[in-house]
C-alpha cells in the first residue's frame, strides 16, 4: 500500500510541475505577444517616416531638376506655353 501512496505521491508532484511548466509557459508567451505588438508598431511607424523621407527626396530631386539656370528655365516655361497653346487649339477643334 505504501508503494502506491508514494507512486500516487510521484504523480502528483510531476502533474504539479508539469502545471507550473505550462503557466510558465503561458507567462512567457503573453510576453512575446506584447513584444510582438510593440515590434509591429515600430514597424508601421519606421514605414510611414519612410514614406515621408521618400516624399521629401522626390520633392527635393524635383526642385533641384527645375532649379538651375535662368536659361534653362525660360525654355521650359516656353515649351509649357507651346504644350497649352498646342491643348487649347485640340480644343478648339473638338468644339468644332
Amino acid at each position: 500500500m505504501a508503494a502506491v501512496a508514494e507512486q500516487l505521491n510521484h504523480i502528483l508532484q510531476k502533474t504539479n510541475r508539469l502545471i507550473d511548466l505550462c503557466n510558465a509557459l503561458q507567462e512567457e508567451n503573453q510576453l512575446l505577444q506584447a513584444e510582438n505588438k510593440q515590434q509591429k508598431l515600430a514597424l508601421e511607424q519606421a514605414k510611414a517616416t519612410q514614406g515621408e523621407l521618400d516624399e521629401k527626396i522626390r520633392v527635393l530631386k524635383l526642385a533641384k531638376s527645375i532649379e538651375g539656370t535662368s536659361e534653362k528655365t525660360l525654355d521650359i516655361k516656353q515649351k509649357i506655353n507651346e504644350f497649352v497653346r498646342e491643348i487649347d487649339k485640340c480644343v478648339v477643334l473638338l468644339k468644332k
